[in-house]
């Protein structure tokens, strides 16, 4: 094993997460969906190779969308990705704060 703090096995230890900065990005996005009314739950997930965040209308339903974080993909298409309910990836990117403007550009409302 390499003691190489860049070394692909020490970015393997442990799980992906957000830091605090991103999560504070993906709160923000998130208060102002649920102060709308369109959202009303969320989910977060660290597994080895992916972090999610996932929002959801009700608790019980399928997740709407979820803004995903995978490292490996830094240097390809971008780490951060928006994938919406029926697996869509809507905006991929290598900025957080970019790529979240999806939420901007759209109109959402709840359909019962």
């Amino acid at each position: 094993m390499s003691l190489d703090p860049n070394s692909s096995d020490a970015q393997q230890a442990g799980p992906v997460f957000f830091d605090r900065q991103e999560l504070g990005l993906v709160l923000r996005v998130y208060g102002r969906m649920v102060a709308a009314g369109e959202w009303r739950d969320y989910a977060m997930i660290g597994h080895k190779e992916v972090a999610e965040f996932a929002v959801f209308r009700r608790s019980g339903d399928a997740p709407l969308y979820r803004i995903e974080k995978r490292p490996a993909l830094r240097l390809k298409q971008g780490q951060w990705a928006v994938i919406g309910e029926g697996g869509h990836v809507l905006k991929r990117g290598r900025d957080l704060a970019q790529v979240l403007r999806v939420f901007d550009s759209r109109k959402f409302s709840v359909v019962e």
